[in-house]
C-alpha cells in the first residue's frame, strides 16, 4: 500500500468521525460471507505525496492515453474490499487473483476488511495513512468521503470509457454525479435491499401462512407465537424469538431495512421532505412510535435480545443454525442470490429449508432500495496513474467478458467451468441433487469451501450489473431470480444520504447518541421522551448545523 501524507481535511473531517462509529453494522453494500482474512499488503513505496482534489472539469474531455502496464506494472493495483468479493482467501480468491493477472497483465494486491465493520477499519486504514489505489464503499461512506478531496474525479475517464457502449443502466451512475456533474465513485451495479424472510416449518407449527400476515398486528402475532408456542418443535416453549437482527438501527443509509415491519414510515436519519427540506427524522414523532414497538416486541420475546450487539454474521448464523432453540423465524435480509444463500444454509445445517418471501405489510408500504455501492479512486496527485488505475480496474471489469467474468463468477474451473461435469451436492440426505453437464455448457461449480453448496457469484451480482456480459454467460438459479423479481415489484429508492461538513465530523457522534436513546428505550425500557430529550441535549445543536448546511 502507498503510504501518503494525511489531508488537514480528511484528518479533522473524516477519520476520527468514522473511527467513532460503533463497528457492528454492515456497510450496506450487499452482504457475502464474512470474512476477517486480509490479503498480504505490497508494503511501502515511500511517496509522500498528498491526495489531491482534481480540477473539478466536468466538460469530460477524453483522457489522454495512459498505457496502464507501463505506468503501474511494476507496483501492480492495490485494491481493498469487504465481504461483497465473494472469492475470499478460504474461497478461491488465490486462483481468481491469479486469473486477473494473467488477463489484466499486471500484479494485484486484495486486502479484504472485515465485513461487518467495514466503516471503521477503513477509517482506521486511511487514519494511519495507507492507500490503496482503488476501494469498495458504500453510498454512505462515499457521500462522506467525496467531499474530501480524498477521491478522484473520474468523470472524464467514466464518459469516455470504452463499456460506455454496454451500458444497459446509465442512470445508476448518472444519479452519482454531483451539483458540478462531477463523477468520484462507480457503481458497477444497483443497489438492491433487504426482504424479509419466513421459515415455512415455523408458519406451518403455528397454523400461520403467508397469505395471514397484511399488517403490523399480523406481523406481531406471528412473532409472538414463534416465541410462546414451539415452533421448532423441540417440546419446549419460550426457547425462541420471532426475529433477529444486526442491530436494532443501522449506522449506515438506510437503517431501517433489517427490522422494516418495526419502523414503517419512519426514516431515524436526517433526510429530505418531499418539500425539499432537510430534517431530522430521528426526532420525528414517526420515530418514537417506532421505538415503542421495538420496546414492547423486546419485552415479549418477540425479538432476540442479542440483536443489539449481533453483526450480521452472528445474525446469520444464529437464524440457520443446527440447533434451531435460541433462533427465530423470521430475517430480513438481501434479496436475490441470498435467497438461494439462505436456503443452501439451512440446508447444510440440516434445518427445513423452505422460506417464504413475506410481501411488505400495509404500515410498510415497499422495502427499501439502497443507493448503489461504488467503486473509488484515491486521488494520487498523478492524473496519468489516476486513469490507469481507471484502465486496470474499472474498465477491465466492465469489458464484457474475460475480467467483467471474473467479477461476475469467479474463476474459471474454480467457482465455474464449460467442462464437461458430473457433482452431487448433499449426497445420501433427503436434499441430495445431481448436476450434469455436457462439454461447452457454462455452469456454475461447487463451492471451493463447501462441496454441498454451489457457488453463485463473487462481486457482481449477473441480475444487478450497470454492464451486459457479451459472452453468453448467465448463471441465476430460480430462487435467486424469484428474489430479484419480488425485490423489484416491492421497492422504493432510500431517500438521498446527506452532504454536509458537520455531518460527515460528526456521524459517528450522531449514530452513538441514537443508539443510546435506542438502547434507553428499548434495551432498558426507559421513557422514550428521556431517551429523546437525552438525544437532543448531546447532538441537538450538531443536527441544528447539520441542517442549517443542508438547508442553506
Amino acid at each position: 500500500m502507498k503510504k501518503k501524507a494525511l489531508s488537514l481535511l480528511l484528518a479533522s473531517a473524516m477519520v476520527v468521525s468514522l473511527t467513532a462509529c460503533g463497528g457492528g453494522s454492515d456497510t450496506g453494500s450487499q452482504p457475502a460471507a464474512d470474512s476477517g482474512n486480509n490479503a498480504a499488503s505490497s508494503g511501502d513505496s515511500g511517496s509522500t505525496s498528498t491526495p489531491a482534489a482534481d480540477s473539478g472539469s466536468s466538460d469530460a474531455a477524453a483522457p489522454a492515453e495512459v498505457d496502464y502496464h507501463e505506468i503501474l506494472g511494476d507496483t501492480g493495483l492495490n485494491i481493498v474490499v469487504n465481504g461483497t468479493v465473494t472469492a475470499t482467501l478460504d474461497n478461491g480468491q488465490a486462483e481468481f487473483k491469479e486469473q486477473w493477472e494473467q488477463a489484466v497483465g499486471i500484479p494485484l494486491t486484495i486486502q479484504q476488511l472485515d465485513h461487518s465493520g467495514y466503516t471503521d477499519a477503513v477509517g482506521r486504514l486511511f487514519a494511519g495513512g495507507d492507500y490503496p489505489d482503488a476501494i469498495i464503499m458504500s453510498a454512505d461512506m462515499f457521500k462522506q468521503y467525496a467531499p474530501t478531496g480524498l477521491l478522484w474525479d473520474m468523470t472524464a475517464a467514466y464518459e469516455n470509457a470504452d463499456f460506455q457502449s454496454r451500458m444497459t443502466l446509465p442512470a445508476i451512475n448518472e444519479a452519482l454525479k454531483d451539483s458540478e456533474g462531477r463523477l468520484y465513485g462507480f457503481a458497477y451495479g444497483y443497489g438492491n435491499g433487504c426482504v424479509t424472510y419466513i421459515k415455512k416449518a415455523w408458519l406451518d407449527a403455528i397454523g400461520m401462512s403467508v397469505d395471514d400476515i397484511k399488517t403490523y398486528d399480523d406481523y406481531y402475532t406471528m412473532l409472538k407465537k414463534f416465541h410462546d408456542e414451539d415452533p421448532d418443535g423441540n417440546g419446549k416453549t419460550g426457547d425462541t424469538y420471532g426475529v433477529v437482527a444486526a442491530g436494532f438501527v443501522g449506522n449506515e443509509a438506510p437503517y431501517v431495512n433489517y427490522l422494516p415491519e418495526f419502523w414503517q414510515d419512519a426514516y431515524p436519519s436526517i433526510y429530505q421532505g418531499d418539500d425539499g427540506v432537510w430534517v431530522d427524522g430521528f426526532q420525528e414523532d414517526a420515530t418514537k412510535q417506532a421505538l415503542l414497538r421495538l420496546q414492547q416486541a423486546y419485552v415479549d420475546g418477540c425479538i432476540d435480545p442479542e440483536t443489539l450487539t449481533a453483526s450480521t454474521k452472528i445474525a446469520r448464523e444464529k437464524w440457520f443454525s443446527n440447533d434451531q432453540a435460541g433462533s427465530s423465524g423470521v430475517f430480513t435480509y438481501w434479496a436475490g442470490s441470498w435467497y438461494q444463500t439462505l436456503t443452501d444454509s439451512l440446508i447444510k445445517n440440516e434445518v427445513d429449508p423452505e422460506l417464504v418471501q413475506l410481501p411488505p405489510i400495509a404500515e410498510v408500504g415497499a422495502y427499501i432500495n439502497r443507493e448503489a455501492p461504488v467503486w473509488c479512486i484515491i486521488d494520487s496527485g498523478d492524473p496519468a496513474r489516476n486513469q490507469a488505475v481507471f484502465d486496470a480496474l474499472i474498465e477491465t471489469m466492465m469489458d464484457g467478458d474475460v475480467v467483467q467474468t471474473l467479477w461476475t463468477y469467479g474463476a474459471e474451473d474454480v467457482h465455474w467451468s464449460t467442462k464437461a461435469e458430473e457433482f452431487t451436492t448433499n449426497p445420501g440426505t433427503d436434499q441430495e441433487k445431481k448436476y450434469s453437464y455436457a462439454d461447452g455448457e457454462f455452469h456454475l461449480k461447487q463451492s471451493p469451501n463447501d462441496p454441498n453448496s454451489v457457488w453463485k457469484k463473487n462481486l457482481i451480482d449477473p441480475a444487478l450489473a450497470v454492464c451486459e456480459l457479451t459472452n453468453g454467460y448467465a448463471a441465476q438459479t430460480d430462487l435467486a431470480a424469484e428474489g430479484n423479481k419480488f425485490f423489484t415489484e416491492n421497492c422504493v429508492d432510500a431517500p438521498l444520504s446527506p452532504v454536509s461538513e458537520t455531518f460527515t465530523n460528526e456521524s459517528g457522534t450522531i449514530y452513538d447518541a441514537k443508539l443510546a436513546a435506542i438502547t434507553a428505550v428499548v434495551v432498558e425500557g426507559g421513557d422514550v421522551d428521556a431517551a429523546m430529550q437525552a438525544y437532543v441535549d448531546t447532538v441537538g445543536s450538531t443536527i441544528d448545523q447539520c441542517l442549517a448546511e443542508l438547508n442553506q
